[in-house]
């Protein structure tokens, strides 16, 4: 007789499967360690099999699948915050979102959104800090009504006053409550401390920006980067290619040019390293650590990206989140990120966020962090972890047609330099311990770091004298540089001007 679980078995998957199932347990390896698979094989897609161009010259990168009947097409504009002029902070932000909310030349806001409800069109407007961005997803079948409408309104958006009210309105509330988070409060005063408070990468809107913004203002930021002189468009999903360079044409025609954007602005503040506090009465006090970092095509931005996942940037694998987390239990989160910038160095920070109490001992061990990287050479261990991650998730990449496309643009729009990618595995397997232990020394500069800590200050800079018993553990603030500290003073939160 055979059993209930055999006879289930047989039930669910046919007493033919059972008896294969049975041939090949032989095939089956006695421990997990003995199982083989083949190599993965992957070659990055060459963004010139995916680029077409317009009569106008207009850059088109498509990639279709017949998955879904749906189609996506996204146009990409050059240009964003940092085109905003003076006292206008806000102002691109608010564009973007009243191209989409504030209706159309043909339609009223209201219309509009029925509209595109109607026709299952999924329709957003972005406008960013370098570029900007207006993606339409709906039905094949409905894309020429869809893409119509959608046109309409990017070309000739109603910025409808009501809407504008209604948006300002949230805005404004939004603000007033901005200072009522730490970590808000650390990530915007540390823009400002390395970037300073113009520069589009810290800029912050303010009640009197806000409320200067005018529809005659939204109009003219429109114009000056929803032209085709700044774009570039992709095409995902289901269309036929030769179908849909003719349907972009069609769709363009009559588009005046406009003028091109202007280049990205650098910054130009200088920013003075050393200890700075901004007081709140918090249990939990955010400390970040930095200074501007690296380009993105800086020659040695492989070396550097590893020294910064060993450093702290790859979660519990990281020595950061292992000393200050794991060893010390002084924070649940901690670790550090390099950002790379196209035009200017980025930003490299460390973070943690901890009890009042310990603040002092967390910062002492990153700094020791940045000693040990620099002068004791990273175990094949360590290195090998993050060559296999970064070497592994590559095709992770390239996973998403949409992302893939957005990336080409992106590659194109900022001269990436030709066979980043094909090289990248080969650049990320060749580093060795030698040059990660450079790159810390060339791009880590501990003695010109910024420390911002958000919380009682009174309190922070006593450290843990009074509740640690192990000497070799106390730490107070005054071990970073020379105990002496700059106070930013309260801003209020809807001007962001000092209160004292």
């Amino acid at each position: 007789m055979r059993s209930l679980t055999t006879t289930c078995a047989a039930l669910i998957f046919g007493a033919g499967t059972l008896a294969t199932a049975a041939t090949n347990t032989a095939d089956i390896p006695g421990h997990p360690s003995e199982l083989s698979f083949e190599e993965l094989v992957f070659t990055p897609p060459m963004p010139a099999d995916y680029r077409q161009e317009l009569s106008n010259g207009t850059p088109v990168f498509m990639a279709s699948s017949k998955e879904f009947p749906l189609v996506t097409i996204t146009l990409s504009f050059k240009g964003g915050q940092y085109m905003e002029a003076d006292g206008q902070a806000g102002l691109a932000a608010m564009t973007g979102a009243m191209i989409r909310s504030g209706g159309a030349s043909l339609m009223s806001p209201t219309d509009l959104d029925e509209e595109f409800d109607f026709m299952a069109a999924n329709v957003s407007v972005g406008v960013g800090g370098r570029s900007s961005n207006a993606t339409v997803n709906c039905l094949t079948s409905n894309l020429d009504d869809a893409f119509g409408l959608f046109m309409d309104m990017l070309l000739q958006p109603r910025f409808d006053s009501d809407r504008l009210e209604v948006l300002r309105g949230q805005q404004l509330e939004q603000i007033k409550t901005r200072d009522d988070d730490g970590l808000q409060i650390a990530l915007r005063e540390m823009n400002f401390l390395l970037w300073g408070e113009e520069h589009f990468e810290a800029r912050q809107p303010t009640k009197a920006s806000l409320e200067s913004i005018t529809v005659e203002a939204m109009q003219a930021f429109h114009a000056r980067i929803f032209n085709p002189s700044n774009l570039m468009v992709s095409v995902t999903g289901d269309f036929d290619q030769t179908e849909m360079l003719a349907f972009l044409e069609d769709a363009f025609q009559g588009w005046e040019s406009g003028e091109a954007s202007p280049a990205v602005p650098a910054p130009t503040h200088q920013f003075t390293p050393g200890v700075y506090y901004y007081e709140k009465d918090q249990p939990q006090v955010q400390v970040l650590i930095g200074h501007r970092g690296v380009q993105r095509d800086d020659p040695n931005a492989v070396q550097v990206e590893i020294m910064n996942q060993i450093l702290g940037g790859s979660g519990f694998t990281s020595r950061i989140t292992n000393s200050v987390r794991t060893r010390e239990g002084l924070a649940y989160t901690a670790g550090s990120v390099m950002r790379s910038r196209t035009e200017y160095p980025g930003m490299f920070m460390s973070y943690f966020f901890t009890k009042v109490a310990t603040a002092a001992l967390a910062t002492r061990l990153v700094f020791d962090e940045f000693e040990t990287i620099q002068t004791q050479a990273a175990s094949t261990e360590e290195i090998e972890t993050i060559q296999n991650n970064l070497i592994e998730t590559f095709p992770r990449t390239f996973e998403s047609k949409g992302a893939m496309m957005g990336m080409f643009i992106s590659d194109e729009r900022t001269s990436r330099p030709d066979g980043h990618w094909s090289t990248y595995r080969d650049r990320v397997r060749g580093v060795s311990a030698d040059q990660i232990q450079q790159a810390a020394n060339d791009y880590l500069h501990p003695e010109d770091m910024v420390i911002l800590v958000v919380g009682p200050w009174d309190e922070i800079k006593k450290g843990n004298a009074e509740s640690e018993a192990d000497e070799a553990r106390v730490a107070t603030m005054a071990e970073f540089f020379g105990g002496h500290a700059t106070e930013i003073p309260q801003r209020d939160p809807e001007t962001l001007e000092s209160k004292n």
